[in-house]
């Protein structure tokens, strides 16, 4: 199974962990992920405020790339996600968007056309491969930890027509399939105030703390997450949460492609495990030996 690969400005930098893991883990699961040659910035949630046209031509030249190359685009960042995904819609049913931005596009030797699809990287890892194959290949049981599935405010828009947007279980499947147990976590899909951290910093970090505090009252050992501005939001702050808010929050957040490698039997540094702040390095090792 092929697809190309939009890693996206994050993974690139800040969250080069979860680059890694989500092309090992893949791997793993008989998937070849191709990235994209050139690819270009999607334009974040911010550029689509500021000039929409622009921001889908962004979005439509990684697109079309994509759709030269005869293969959906697969992005693990939530927000390179939503963006493209939105675009794919938009240029689809509008006819005339699509011509205008094909002017454009034809100046670099590329058109869309609407023939790929996008996915978010969850979506191939649960649809293209499964649950029952994925709980077969597991070596590493993650029985006995208690994991906060964090879905985030981007990973379920624009609804698909599958997901329960209300209430998705799809990152709760993925746990359980490795054994481990996604604790019911009502916040899963609250925003993280990743687009305020810096305008509004005080909204923030209320956020942030109202997320942290759910997951560690519910019993949580660690936070998953696919995106990663939320990973950043959630782990990079939680000093300035203890500060301000006399907590004293000390929890491991990480990428779902991290623990899906592990339960897979990647080695836990070459999935870059133990680089976080608050590593779940210990945990993982624990639950090893225990089971």
């Amino acid at each position: 199974m092929k697809y190309s690969y939009f890693p996206g400005c994050s993974l690139e930098t800040v969250a080069r962990s979860y680059d890694v893991s989500a092309k090992m883990t893949a791997e793993k699961l008989g998937m070849e992920l191709i990235e994209l040659d050139d690819w270009n910035c999607c334009g974040a949630t911010a550029y689509f405020h500021i000039d929409e046209i622009l921001a889908l031509t962004l979005c439509a030249r990684n697109l079309a790339m994509a759709e030269k190359m005869g293969l959906d685009v697969v992005a693990p960042c939530s927000a390179c996600y939503k963006n493209m995904l939105e675009t794919n819609i938009r240029l689809k049913n509008d006819e005339e968007l699509r011509e205008h931005i094909n002017l454009a596009l034809k100046e670099d030797g590329l058109q869309f056309g609407g023939q790929g699809r996008v996915l978010h990287l969850v979506d191939i890892f649960l649809e293209d491969v499964g649950l029952e194959k994925i709980q077969q290949l597991v070596m590493n049981s993650l029985k006995g930890l208690r994991v906060a599935p964090y879905y985030g405010c981007q990973i379920l828009r624009p609804k698909m027509g599958r997901e329960n947007i209300e209430h998705p279980d799809f990152l709760e499947n993925l746990l359980s399939a490795c054994g481990a147990e996604a604790i019911d976590y009502p916040l899963k899909t609250q925003c993280c105030g990743g687009s305020l951290i810096i305008t509004k910093n005080s909204v923030a970090i209320k956020m942030v703390h109202n997320l942290l505090k759910c997951a560690t009252d519910k019993g949580a050992d660690l936070v998953v997450t696919t995106c990663p501005l939320c990973q950043i939001n959630l782990e990079c702050y939680q000093k300035q949460v203890n500060r301000i808010y006399g907590t004293r929050f000390s929890v491991p957040v990480f990428y779902f492609t991290q623990l899906l490698g592990f339960a897979l039997g990647i080695p836990k540094g070459d999935l870059l495990i133990g680089s976080e702040m608050n590593s779940p390095a210990p945990l993982l090792t624990r639950v090893v030996k225990e089971a």
